[in-house]
């Protein structure tokens, strides 16, 4: 049994107030955190509710939401301007967990949700350089067929679990936080980390930063958009991989795209690369597998999880051949 002492914040300040004590952290739907003090992984002091904060949604005249920290996964999904501009945000909710999960998830818990790799949770029976730094990764030599094939190291192939995360990739979000030293944005593709040497380090947060919001900026073209998630079953499994994607075509040829994969990294994933290659190509079959390819050349699998790599380059083909198709 851990004990720990338990406080409501009033405001976001009251609540960076608190947040900066040692041993501090912040609950919002509590759907993992909870979860994890349940295990013994995590074992706060002080845990400092900020569910009663920022539950709005905000929408700008230039089209960008401004969504609350505090907004529950549901009503985010949910939101008319959320379906209309961003489908591949809604689609993404709403492919992750159960409808009493999302019902309780913050969207800040769901983008701070730690991996599910079973040796992260095996506190008493395995090595995880996550959990314990320095201890080793059993993983590595282990049971790794849902881990990662891109940006690993040799210290953590865990993969991060969140589909909503992997469609704010997509669609260049930001990352709206407060401290101790005031207030910052940060572009949310910059904010999960790969492991390299320390896999315990996975987000830019300083101690004792809120998430207040995530915004959203406008995206001309996001109304063609969705998500597809590749799983072993139909509900309740996290992602082999899955792709968020939105794509803009004009006579037959591609003027912008956003792509993010999900199940096959630390973070979710931005296909820069893929980006690059198909802007000012025409949009077909044989310029999107190019392009899938190459964004897949540097996947490094391990014995069981090579069939992540075939698999992602079939799902991006996929999915960008249905919203070209569907924009034509």
């Amino acid at each position: 049994m851990n004990p720990f002492t338990f406080a409501r914040a009033h405001d976001a300040q009251d609540a960076v107030r608190q947040g900066a004590a040692a041993g501090s952290r912040y609950l919002g739907g509590g759907t993992n955190l909870v979860d994890l003090m349940r295990e013994t992984i995590e074992r706060p002091a002080q845990l400092v509710d900020v569910s009663g904060l920022s539950q709005q949604i905000e929408e700008r005249l230039d089209g960008s939401l401004l969504v609350g920290a505090a907004v529950k996964n549901t009503a985010l999904a949910e939101h008319r301007a959320v379906r209309t501009r961003f489908p591949l945000l809604a689609r993404a909710i709403s492919s992750g967990a159960s409808g009493q999960i999302r019902n309780m998830a913050s969207v800040a818990g769901n983008v701070l949700q730690r991996t599910r790799c079973s040796y992260f949770y095996d506190r008493d029976g395995a090595h995880c350089n996550k959990r314990n730094p320095g201890e080793g990764c059993d993983a590595q030599q282990g049971v790794h067929r849902m881990h990662a094939v891109l940006g690993a190291s040799s210290a953590c192939i865990a993969t991060h679990p969140s589909d909503m995360c992997v469609a704010l990739a997509a669609l260049d979000a930001v990352v709206h936080l407060q401290g101790m030293g005031g207030e910052r944005q940060v572009p949310f593709t910059g904010f999960h980390l790969l492991p390299e040497d320390h896999p315990e380090r996975e987000t830019v947060l300083q101690p004792g930063e809120l998430i207040t919001a995530i915004e959203i900026p406008a995206l001309a073209f996001g109304a063609n958009s969705t998500y597809r998630k590749v799983r072993d079953r139909a509900s309740y499994a996290f992602a082999l991989v899955s792709v968020a994607a939105a794509l803009e075509v004009r006579d037959g040829v591609v003027v912008d795209v956003r792509l993010a994969l999900g199940g096959v990294a630390h973070k979710p994933w931005r296909a820069t690369m893929l980006e690059q290659m198909l802007r000012g190509q025409p949009a077909d079959a044989v310029h999107f597998e190019a392009a899938a390819r190459a964004e897949m050349a540097d996947a490094r699998p391990l014995r069981d999880n090579a069939f992540k790599i075939p698999l992602a380059q079939r799902t991006m083909v996929a999915v960008l051949g249905r919203l070209a198709t569907v924009h034509s």
